[in-house]
């Protein structure tokens, strides 16, 4: 298995985690698709979301895979009035990834990241590796630690109490 950036970047920081790979071939890219060709509980893989809040600056978000991302939550996590998703089209340029290949770990820049609170209650949650059908697991405050990240209740309320 070939080593992309975000792998490389946990090998410097001394961070255990388990590569996988799985083949998107078919174009079935969401993060529940993935997690069922891994063999993995949906809900401790998580996808990445990246907004743009109220006052311009870039959040990233990273949440179960089947559950929503609250944008009220999201927006007072990161103490702005409000965030929105930002378009495909903007996250290469932004992150240096592609739509359902966009890792919190090694974006061109280092930005406000907030993990939902869900990531604690797993001994290990699967993210996107920055590439396509790559992913990393590794336990939830190492990716904490690696991504200078903060936990919080950022899901919708039907999903956070589910």
């Amino acid at each position: 298995m070939e080593k992309t950036n975000a792998m490389r970047l946990l090998d410097r920081a001394h961070v255990s985690y388990i590569p996988r790979m799985c083949d998107c071939a078919d174009g079935a890219i969401d993060g529940v698709s993935v997690a069922r060709k891994l063999g993995i509980a949906p809900e401790t893989g998580f996808k990445t979301l990246v907004t743009r809040g109220a006052d311009g600056g870039i959040y990233v978000f990273v949440v179960p895979s089947p559950s929503e991302l609250d944008l009220k939550k999201a927006a007072a996590a990161v103490d702005v009035k409000s965030v929105a998703m930002v378009r495909q089209n903007e996250l290469v340029p932004l992150t240096g990834y592609v739509h359902g290949g966009c890792s919190p770990i090694r974006m061109k820049k280092r930005f406000p990241t907030i993990i939902d609170s869900t990531a604690q209650q797993h001994e290990c949650i699967t993210v996107s590796a920055g590439k396509i059908g790559a992913l990393v697991t590794l336990a939830p405050a190492a990716l904490i630690e690696v991504c200078g990240a903060a936990f919080a209740d950022i899901l919708t309320k039907t999903e956070a109490n589910a």
